[in-house]
């Protein structure tokens, strides 16, 4: 079963989409619309975005280490 976009009224009032899977699981959200036309203009959206996107692994960057200040490490002067 192919995945669907479901729109709905939040409990706030704001109109939301959820994309679901074939089994059902929830993969992705959107935010809040003002109005159910805005919102399924939302899917419209990132229905284009998607068609064609490439994924993209992103490598966390590497911890930062502050300078070594003499005499404070372990070894024979600190």
């Amino acid at each position: 079963m192919a995945g669907k976009f479901e729109v709905y009224e939040d409990a706030g009032g704001k109109y939301r989409f959820r994309l679901k899977a074939g089994n059902g699981e929830i993969v992705a959200t959107g935010q809040g619309y003002a109005s159910k036309d805005a919102a399924h203009k939302g899917v419209e959206a990132v229905q284009r975005a998607a068609d064609g996107a490439s994924v993209v692994d992103l490598k966390p960057k590497a911890a930062a280490r502050p300078p070594a200040i003499a005499g404070t490490g372990p070894g024979p002067e600190g």
